[in-house]
């Protein structure tokens, strides 16, 4: 679902900006409006974006290799990754520079139609797309506020669109509010200032998407809740007696590894062990779909080997007696 979701959002935002980085580019043509070239550049860096996150969805998709067992799920993180130094270098830099060289070398705004109509297009288009987004993004996020599902999101894709959305939306009312008052005021100070505010806006998201992207490159571990789900489809109460530790991994949005020592009888046979791991492999698959990897050592309880931290801060369950 986070699959399609995301594409559906990342395919109406690409259309939306190419739209919109061409208009604006004709306005800055008739106008001479800073705050119509940053924001042209700042639609084209988002097209760029949206088409690198396309294209590491595709190269996720495909097979492992011997080089890469654990396949290529992580090519969706470093492309989205790399979304975010691309809006940060040529869109928030961009703008940042063309609206110090505005109030530095201010003019006055001609045809000043061209931006003002431009910009209430955009608005417009751009406010289609954030809708797309947010409708995909309510399939997934359930009962997290928008800032816990950015933080959270193991797919970086419907987080990414959402945020260049609003960013670009904002941006676009202080291109309005710059070029409204530099054409009220005759002075083009103003609409350098627009600019210069459209260049902050950008470095701070490209900032955030840096930090959460970073966060998913790194390796984050399942959700708490994912994490419950898992250590209670382990535990059966007779061959399986608890959780000694255990660590998860995403290795892609969709796909995690499960590695954990459970305790077990010390008169267990083997063959009743191995029966075991295999049910509570079922079961965890059962509970948790995207945990495709799980690797499960067999020990008998020792209050020591429980002592390592397990994957949330609360502590394992102890074997029942």
């Amino acid at each position: 679902m986070s699959a399609s979701g995301g594409t559906k959002a990342i395919v109406a935002a690409l259309a939306a900006n190419l739209a919109i980085a061409v208009a604006k580019f004709v306005a800055f043509l008739f106008s001479g409006s800073s705050s119509m070239l940053a924001e042209s550049v700042h639609s084209l860096a988002d097209s760029g974006n949206q088409g690198l996150l396309l294209l590491g969805g595709k190269k996720a998709k495909r097979q492992a290799t011997p080089e890469h067992p654990f396949g290529y799920g992580r090519e969706r993180y470093i492309y989205a990754f790399l979304v975010s130094i691309v809006l940060f270098s040529l869109g928030g830099m961009f703008a940042l520079y063309e609206g110090y060289e505005k109030i530095k070398h201010p003019h006055e705004i001609t045809d000043w139609w061209w931006p003002v109509g431009v910009l209430v297009f955009a608005i417009i288009a751009e406010s289609f797309s954030f809708r797309t987004a947010i409708k995909e993004s309510n399939q997934l996020r359930g009962k997290l506020s928008w800032k816990e599902f950015v933080r959270r999101a193991k797919a970086p894709e419907l987080p990414v669109v959402l945020l260049e959305d609003l960013g670009a939306l904002i941006g676009l009312i202080l291109a309005l509010f710059g070029v409204g008052l530099a054409i009220l005021t005759g002075n083009g100070v103003w609409d350098g200032i627009g600019t210069l505010c459209i260049g902050i806006l950008l470095v701070l998201i490209a900032l955030v998407l840096a930090a959460e992207t970073k966060s998913l490159l790194l390796g984050e571990s399942a959700g708490l809740e994912d994490v419950r789900k898992i250590e209670a489809a382990l535990v059966d109460g007779d061959t399986v007696t608890g959780v000694i530790h255990m660590r998860t991994l995403h290795l892609g949005p969709e796909e995690l590894l499960v590695a954990a020592k459970i305790a077990v009888q010390h008169d267990d046979s083997a063959s009743e062990v191995a029966a075991a791991i295999d049910a509570a492999e079922s079961r965890i698959r059962d509970a948790v779909p995207i945990a495709r990897v799980i690797y499960l050592e067999p020990d008998i309880y020792q209050a020591s080997k429980a002592a390592a931290p397990s994957s949330v801060p609360e502590p394992p369950a102890a074997p029942a007696p």
